[in-house]
């Protein structure tokens, strides 16, 4: 009875163990493929990384151009100034941008105010002849061959920082795409790495039940393993006292 109790007991650990076992595998699954996916997606982020460091240098080239054409333009501006002072007469009066300047602000007057009909006639007389000096003067930098040339080699210098200035945004704008992508790849990574490390605290709880469950089957079946003994002990005695009394009775 006893023998039979400590087999029921062998047994029953044993049927937890390998049910415990079959779960730490499970475990042991769950917890590879999750640290699988973190590596795919930490690779892919680091990707996006390179991208975007490789991008970030591109906008520094590209602001380093653009700072050096927007001095060209800079130095440009003040040389056409320079040519157009040194080449139109000196009672020329006012500068071309204070006429326009002017213009504007007649132009803001006769839209804003209310105006008298003789008023109003003698703003519109102005602008007239504003724009006409403003014609005359622009025409007159059309005629003079170093304004032209000089405002051509500003307009130049003006789309070349323009072009470099695009670049700055085009390249600036695609390196913040790839660091949104990295980051949300590394979020990710994070919240399945978070999966994995539970899975491996149940792989561990498990795998520490299982085997103490095996240390509880195997102590059963030790002391199996001894009423065993101790029964094979009492047949043989059993055989040899029946023997010595077949003898007693022969004789």
């Amino acid at each position: 009875q006893k023998r039979q109790l400590h087999n029921v007991e062998a047994e029953k650990h044993r049927r937890i163990r390998d049910e415990l076992n079959e779960k730490t595998k499970e475990w042991v699954e769950k917890r590879d493929s999750l640290n699988a996916q973190v590596r795919e997606l930490v690779d892919q982020a680091a990707k996006h990384r390179e991208s975007r460091d490789e991008l970030n240098v591109k906008v520094r080239e590209a602001k380093e151009e653009r700072d050096v054409w927007n001095k060209v333009v800079n130095d440009l501006n003040e040389k056409v100034t320079k040519i157009k002072k040194d080449n139109l007469p000196k009672n020329n009066g006012p500068s071309v941008q204070k006429l326009k300047k002017e213009l504007k602000s007649l132009e803001f007057k006769q839209m804003t105010s209310v105006l008298s009909k003789g008023k109003e006639q003698e703003l519109i007389d102005q602008m007239a002849k504003l724009q006409a000096e403003i014609k005359e003067r622009e025409k007159a930098y059309d005629q003079n061959d170093d304004i032209k040339d000089a405002l051509k080699e500003l307009r130049d210098a003006k789309e070349k920082a323009e072009v470099h200035h695009h670049k700055v945004s085009e390249y600036a704008e695609s390196a913040q795409s790839e660091h949104d992508a990295m980051i949300a790849l590394y979020e990710q990574a994070d919240a399945l790495r978070k999966e994995a490390d539970a899975a491996q605290e149940a792989f561990i709880t498990n795998k520490v039940n299982s085997d103490e469950e095996h240390k509880k089957y195997i102590e059963n079946i030790r002391q199996v393993h001894d009423y065993d003994k101790i029964l094979a002990g009492m047949r043989q005695k059993a055989r040899k006292a029946k023997k010595k009394d077949d003898e007693a009775s022969a004789k």
